[in-house]
C-alpha cells in the first residue's frame, strides 16, 4: 500500500508536470512569458501559501520543536559538502565544473519539486518540515554554493555574504515564512478575509511550479545527457549520499517519525534548478549544469517512489 501511494502520488505530479510539456510544446510559452511564471510563485503564491500554512497549523509552542529539527539538515549538509571537496580532489573534477559539482552534490530542489512531493506524498502536516529544509537548503545554496559556483569562471570568487547574498537569503519564501513565524509567536490574529485570500492564492504555487518543470523539460536537449564519472557522482551525491547524510544525523539527533521521512525526502530530490541560472549569470559551462539538473530531475522519477517504500 506503500509502495502505491508513494507511486500515485509521483504520478499525480508527472500528470501536472506533462501540462506544462504539452503547452510548451503548443508554443504557448515564449522565454518571456515563462519568466513569469517563477516570479508568480517566488513573489505572490509561495510567500501566501507558507503564511497561511503555517498560522493556520501551528501554535506558539510548537515551534520550539521546529527550531531543533532545522539543525539536522544543516548539519547534513556541511557533511555533503565536505565530502565533495574531498572527492573533487580525488577525481582530479574539471575545474571549470568543480563548483557546479559542488552545489549540485549538496543542495537539492527543495521547492519546485520537494513541496510538491512532500504535499502529495505526506499531506498538509509536512509542510512545516519541507520548509525547515527549505530554509537551511536556500540559506546553503546562496552563501556556500554561490561562492563555490562563481570560482568556475576563472574570476576571482565573489563575497562569501555580501548585500545581494542577503537579499537572494531572505527572498520571498523566506520572508512569508518569517512573517508568519512572527505572528505565531506574538499571536496575532490575522482577519480571516486576509487569510482566505492568502489561502485562495497560495493554492496556485504546486501546479504552477510543476507546470515550470514540465516547460523547463521539454526544452532541456536530452540528447546531450550522457552518464560520464563526474555525473555519476553528482547522482550518487543526490540520491545516496545526502539522504544517508540526514540518516547519519538523526541517529544522535532523534526526530519525529513524519519529520524525518519529510527530510530523507527532500535530501534526495533533484539538483537546484537556480544552479543553471548561476551558471549563466558567472558565465561557466552552462550546458554542464543544465545535464546535471536534467539528469537528476529525470531520474527523480524513479527515485522518489523508492525512498518512499524504504522509509515505510
Amino acid at each position: 500500500m506503500v509502495l502505491i501511494q508513494a507511486v500515485e502520488g509521483v504520478l499525480t505530479l508527472i500528470l501536472m508536470g506533462l501540462v506544462g510539456y504539452v503547452l510548451a510544446y503548443k508554443k504557448w510559452f515564449t522565454p518571456d512569458t515563462k519568466a513569469i511564471i517563477p516570479k508568480l510563485v517566488n513573489y505572490v503564491s509561495l510567500p501566501l501559501f507558507l503564511l497561511y500554512s503555517l498560522v493556520h497549523a501551528f501554535h506558539r509552542d510548537e515551534l520550539i520543536h521546529l527550531v531543533y529539527g532545522a539543525l539536522v539538515p544543516l548539519i547534513s549538509m556541511i557533511i555533503c559538502f565536505i565530502l565533495s571537496l574531498l572527492l573533487g580532489k580525488l577525481l582530479h573534477i574539471n575545474k571549470k565544473h568543480i563548483g557546479i559539482f559542488h552545489a549540485a552534490f549538496t543542495t537539492s530542489n527543495s521547492i519546485f519539486i520537494g513541496l510538491p512531493v512532500t504535499l502529495a506524498l505526506f499531506g498538509e502536516k509536512a509542510i512545516p518540515y519541507t520548509l525547515l529544509y527549505f530554509f537551511a537548503n536556500t540559506t546553503f545554496f546562496w552563501t556556500i554554493g554561490n561562492y563555490s559556483l562563481s570560482g568556475d569562471s576563472g574570476q576571482a570568487k565573489v563575497k562569501l555574504f555580501s548585500r545581494s547574498t542577503v537579499k537572494r537569503i531572505f527572498s520571498g519564501p523566506i520572508i512569508g515564512f518569517l512573517t508568519a513565524v512572527i505572528l505565531i509567536l506574538l499571536n496575532i490574529q490575522l482577519p480571516d478575509f486576509i487569510l482566505n485570500a492568502a489561502q485562495y492564492l497560495g493554492n496556485m504555487t504546486t501546479p504552477l511550479a510543476l507546470i515550470l518543470i514540465g516547460i523547463t523539460l521539454y526544452g532541456m536537449d536530452l540528447k546531450k545527457i550522457r552518464l560520464n564519472r563526474d555525473l555519476l557522482w553528482v547522482l550518487l551525491g543526490r540520491f545516496v549520499i545526502s539522504p544517508l547524510s540526514i540518516m547519519l544525523v538523526a541517529y544522535f539527533i532523534p526526530l519525529p517519525a513524519l519529520m524525518y521521512k519529510v527530510f530523507v525526502i527532500m535530501a534526495s530530490l533533484p539538483a537546484m534548478v537556480q544552479i543553471v541560472v548561476l551558471s549563466s549569470f558567472y558565465k561557466t559551462d552552462t550546458e554542464y549544469a543544465t545535464v546535471v539538473v536534467s539528469a537528476s530531475t529525470l531520474l527523480s522519477i524513479v527515485t522518489i517512489p523508492i525512498f518512499m517504500l524504504l522509509l515505510s
